[in-house]
């Protein structure tokens, strides 16, 4: 198994890579820039060059950027999908420009107008901010969501849609995140649950297009669309279905990101060791 968190990039880009083997990465997700503003500033050249060579120097793999929240690919107001495909046009260089081989995105949100529109509109937002762009190996995920408001990506449905429609074109695969599935109302907490949740996953989006599993345990009730993470083991998802999701045989392959709050300083090498202990069958 191969895990990680979300690391700071705050002091220099290579900090990410610096900080995620300090704690015992084998992975890890980064933001390339302010993540919670349209303008962000461009890293300078010896800046990137700086992070791939931490990168290669702990062999962590894979990594994963996280784009940036305001973006809205799915937005039916023109002034904010056109920001949006824009903002993610730089996320896309950025991540190329890192070497990264993931770039998550949540598709959006569909106010004012239908699903089916609003999928339309991230799957063409995707190919106009990628047009022209050699991605050079990059791999764009895009991230169920909890169903919360107008937001797109609530059912495995919707994420294939978009992943079918924007794939003509793009590399696109999908991330999956555990919270997100619980609050959305997939039962991954119960055997017979995960089970089926792994089912339809298979049979909508597909196990191959699959590359990144966010974990996160939730503070958020079954099924109440309300997007809160939790440490591993302590939320309503709890320990025993993590144990059971890291060692299902159809994604214990797959890369393992916690998004899980700091609240104390070792929190995210105490999370990461939760997990490993799961996956060997260990208790939390």
């Amino acid at each position: 198994m191969r895990v990680g968190v979300h690391t700071s990039i705050a002091g220099g880009l290579e900090n990410a890579a610096h900080h995620a083997w300090r704690i015992g990465c084998d992975t890890f997700q980064m933001f390339s820039a302010n993540p919670r503003g349209w303008r962000a500033a461009e890293p300078a050249a010896e800046d990137y060059e700086k992070f791939r060579a931490a990168r290669r120097q702990y062999g962590l793999d894979p990594v994963v950027v996280h784009d940036n929240y305001l973006i809205n690919l799915a937005a039916e107001d023109g002034t904010i999908r056109g920001k949006s495909i824009a903002a993610f046009r730089k996320e896309l260089e950025r991540a190329v420009a890192l070497q990264a081989d993931y770039l998550v995105t949540h598709p959006g949100s569909g106010k004012g107008t239908t699903p089916a529109r609003a999928i339309a509109h991230c799957v063409e937002a995707l190919q106009r901010a990628a047009a022209g762009l050699n991605l050079d190996g990059l791999t764009i995920l895009i991230e169920n969501t909890a169903g919360q408001g107008s937001v797109i990506g609530r059912t495995f449905e919707e994420v294939a849609e978009i992943v079918a429609g924007a794939g003509h074109e793009l590399p696109v695969g999908a991330c999956v995140d555990t919270a997100h599935c619980f609050a959305a109302g997939y039962a991954i907490h119960t055997p017979e649950g995960l089970r089926e949740t792994v089912k339809m996953l298979d049979a909508t989006v597909g196990l191959a297009r699959l590359r990144v599993i966010h974990a996160n345990d939730s503070k958020s009730d079954f099924g109440s669309h309300s997007d809160r993470h939790e440490h591993i083991g302590k939320g309503k998802i709890g320990a025993a279905a993590f144990a059971r999701i890291v060692r299902h045989p159809k994604l214990r392959s797959i890369p393992f990101i916690c998004e899980t709050p700091l609240d104390k300083p070792d929190d995210d090498r105490r999370n990461i060791r939760v997990m490993r202990r799961l996956a060997a069958g260990g208790r939390r």
